[in-house]
């Protein structure tokens, strides 16, 4: 079920080689794109289409029928854009980092592809404030296609102009959220919009714009070289194709490592982490795809298929699939309440629910962490996640409830047991 080294598509993923455009070039970036591009717009649209890739950012939306949403022609004469998400400021996350710093032209190139068949001016990258090595790394390998007349005008010699900007965030969560993204690109605070209009039709500048995960623009060039049928050989349906995994908490060797989708959470740990810290039976609950997802127990976890419908089914999610393993050791209400702070401190406050629901929710774990509650608080707190999530513009107010709500479902008992433990305390 995994997969073989010539099956990889990011084959600098640990740096091993420099990540500029001639080793780039040797590692087959760049090889003939001018034939890409040749085959036209519609025809590299259909290709990810028939490639089963869904976005890598954490939703899973076909990224092929995402293009397609772009206008095909412009009536009043706006440009289109692409927007390239490389903000990844989801905690546990750390697979784009990887794709940037090791392996830039990959992206850059996925840029000119996707951008043009969807017909886009130019591509922004919208790089997290923190990756400071990594946009170094990005502006001088836009630098080098530049200077190669890979990208800019006439770009590789298709007749095609198309421009690659890079544009660094100041560490906010919520600029990961697609339209606080464009928000802040147009240099105002970064705030999710109302939807409608959708960025397809009213983005950046008021103009058509798709924004894209990295990892899911960076695999487009090799789809394409490779063929449809090659990525979609990958995975069960409707799951395909080759996926970053993070593994990162108390396995033996932490890492991020590309594999087939689906592959079973046990293969996955056995072969690149070298197993849980303390042997299997040591394992607490994980949490399957960065810190926005419910939580899963240990004894659910062994055998699953690691992809969005396997972790769908436990009633967690696959996100930027960043796993992280926790063993018995962990205070599992003490991270749990870790991830309520995180949530509260980077709301933006435009949504009620969300700007005062997640300061509530913290004050109520941090209680229960102590034990200083009562058994009824608990459904209490239940409530109030449900009272958050769904009732916002975006889904940080369904990211800070899920945690807590996977911590109730699966783990009341320890609740339960801490105030308890306190009661006798309250009494004296």
């Amino acid at each position: 079920m995994s997969l073989a080294d010539k099956d990889r598509i990011f084959t600098n993923l640990y740096g091993f080689q420099p990540w500029n455009l001639d080793a780039a070039k040797a590692r087959g970036d760049w090889d003939n794109t001018k034939d890409i591009l040749a085959k036209g717009q519609d025809a590299i649209i259909d290709e990810i289409k028939a490639s089963g890739l869904r976005g890598r950012g954490g939703a899973g939306f076909p990224t092929g029928m995402k293009w397609s949403f772009m206008p095909k022609e412009s009536k009043d004469g706006r440009p289109s854009f692409l927007v390239i998400n490389a903000d990844e400021s989801e905690p546990g996350s750390c697979k784009d980092r990887e794709i940037i710093r090791h392996d830039p032209h990959k992206l850059i190139e996925g840029a000119l592809v996707a951008g043009f068949a969807m017909r886009a001016r130019a591509a922004y990258i919208y790089i997290r404030g923190e990756y400071i090595r990594e946009a170094e790394t990005l502006q001088a390998a836009i630098d080098e296609a530049y200077a190669a007349g890979l990208i800019g005008k006439n770009a590789c010699k298709s007749g095609y102009d198309f421009d690659v900007f890079m544009h660094r965030g100041a560490g906010a969560y919520i600029c990961g959220e697609e339209t606080a993204m464009i928000e802040s690109l147009e240099g105002k605070k970064g705030q999710p919009r109302l939807k409608p209009p959708f960025p397809a039709g009213a983005g950046l500048y008021g103009c058509p714009t798709t924004v894209n995960n990295v990892e899911s623009i960076a695999v487009a060039p090799t789809i394409m070289r490779r063929g449809a049928s090659w990525f979609s050989s990958f995975g069960r349906d409707n799951n395909k194709g080759t996926k970053l995994f993070q593994i990162s908490g108390h396995v033996e060797k932490p890492c991020v490592v590309e594999e087939e989708m689906g592959i079973t959470f046990d293969e996955l740990i056995e072969k690149h982490c070298g197993g849980i810290r303390g042997g299997w039976d040591n394992l607490l609950a994980v949490i399957p795809g960065g810190s926005s997802v419910p939580l899963v127990p240990a004894e659910q976890m062994r055998g699953v298929h690691m992809d969005f419908d396997g972790l769908k089914e436990l009633g967690s999610g696959l996100g930027t699939a960043a796993v992280i393993v926790m063993d018995k050791s962990t205070d599992i209400v003490r991270a749990i309440s870790r991830l309520s702070y995180f949530y509260k401190h980077e709301s933006c406050g435009q949504c009620t629910p969300c700007r005062e629901g997640t300061g509530w929710m913290w004050r109520m774990m941090e209680r229960l962490r102590t034990g200083d509650a009562a058994i009824e608080e608990i459904d209490m707190l239940q409530q109030v996640t449900k009272q958050v999530e769904g009732h916002t513009i975006c889904a940080l107010g369904d990211a800070a409830a899920w945690p807590i709500q996977g911590l109730i479902r699966h783990f009341r008992p320890e609740l339960e047991r801490r105030i308890a433990e306190r009661l006798p305390e309250a009494a004296e």
